[in-house]
């Protein structure tokens, strides 16, 4: 017997998504870095190809939180970038992206950001919709979970700041 009504819950790891880039000269500052607005870029994309992925609806960004750039990549380098569905809202999901340096020619690997995300997902009208719930598993995954919320809470109060 089949429950059509049924919620769908789906696990992080269900729509966890890596991404490997060569970092190349039209991708840098005359410091031979890749540019600010090129991580930015991939990490939003990255952001939205795990909430699309989650959801299987369209999203769209709705905030980034603060993006700290801690260490270079640099020309040559391979950036990676990890995201990860963190909590999931009404029609909104929380995405946490991470963003590595990998130098080629020794393998060793820098944390250069971390950034989180909140996309909204969209109905074939373009309005929000529900999505899935999820279930985290590994410790991480749930400190995340209840931290996700807190991030919310405060994303909420810093919108209405805004309005006034």
């Amino acid at each position: 017997m089949s429950h059509t009504n049924s919620p769908i819950i789906r696990t992080p790891s269900c729509s966890r998504t890596t991404m490997t880039e060569l970092v190349l000269p039209n991708h840098a500052n005359v410091q031979g870095n890749i540019l600010g607005g090129r991580v930015m870029h991939l990490i939003d994309l990255i952001g939205a190809m795990t909430a699309a992925r989650h959801s299987r609806l369209q999203v769209v960004t709705a905030t980034v939180d603060s993006l700290v750039f801690l260490h270079p990549v640099k020309v040559g380098d391979l950036i990676l970038l990890e995201a990860n569905l963190t909590r999931c809202f009404h029609t909104s999901m929380e995405v946490i992206v991470q963003v590595h340096s990998e130098a080629l020619h020794t393998g060793e690997r820098v944390q250069t950001s971390t950034s989180f995300l909140t996309f909204v997902a969209l109905d074939s009208k373009g309005k929000p919709c529900s999505v899935p719930s999820i279930r985290p598993e590994s410790k991480l995954e749930k400190e995340r979970y209840v931290s996700a919320l807190m991030r919310r809470e405060y994303r909420l109060k810093s919108r209405l700041k805004c309005d006034l």
